[in-house]
């Protein structure tokens, strides 16, 4: 008969048992979970990662020269070539690919080193501000921004000479306006912008 005490007592009994089962199997449940992942965590302890999994052997030729590097997967190019390799000339300004002061030469083409991993370039050729020209026997562009003034703190320089002679083979027209555009990706935060228009524009119709 509905409502009788009995039959409250037995729903009593029936619910308290299943809330007791659920409790003791969500206790399992999490003592299977922490055994297992203290399992995983231990063994992860002992193997410690082999450097042959974090590491790359790298042959570059670098301003003519080959140069083997042993560097860490995560190691951009930028790090190597001035941490690895001495060749401070290369600048790190913002460190994400948006000053363009780390500008260097891959197979010929510009690249921000910054944004590029060391062990993508096996067998590469770069070319960075040293290998461009030398104190006495400057390359046209290096001569045409000391004529032009084309620098005034002069940290972002390196990286506006090397787009800048990447240009001068880029299919860009001869208006001030493409060649602005061809420029935007190096910020002068000195403002000779103007004077370096004029080394880009010397060297390109000499």
């Amino acid at each position: 008969m509905p409502g009788h005490p009995d039959d409250r007592s037995e729903r009593s009994v029936s619910r308290r048992n299943f809330l007791q089962m659920i409790g003791i199997t969500g206790m399992a449940s999490g003592f299977r979970w922490s055994s297992a992942h203290a399992g995983a965590t231990s063994n992860d302890t002992r193997r410690a990662p082999r450097r042959e999994d974090t590491h790359t052997h790298v042959t570059m030729t670098v301003n003519g020269a080959v140069r083997e590097l042993d560097v860490d997967n995560r190691t951009s190019l930028l790090d190597a070539l001035r941490d690895d390799l001495a060749l401070t000339g290369t600048k790190k300004g913002c460190d994400h690919g948006q000053c363009g002061a780390c500008t260097v030469h891959v197979n010929g083409r510009r690249v921000n080193a910054c944004l590029s991993l060391a062990a993508m370039h096996d067998g590469d050729e770069v070319t960075t501000i040293e290998g461009l020209g030398r104190p006495g026997s400057l390359h046209p562009m290096q001569q045409a921004f000391v004529e032009h003034d084309g620098y005034q703190c002069g940290y972002c320089t390196p990286g506006q000479i090397m787009s800048a002679v990447a240009v001068l083979h880029e299919s860009w027209g001869d208006s001030d306006a493409e060649l602005r555009e061809a420029m935007s990706g190096n910020i002068c935060r000195c403002g000779a912008y103007r004077n370096i228009l004029a080394a880009i524009k010397q060297v390109r119709h000499g």
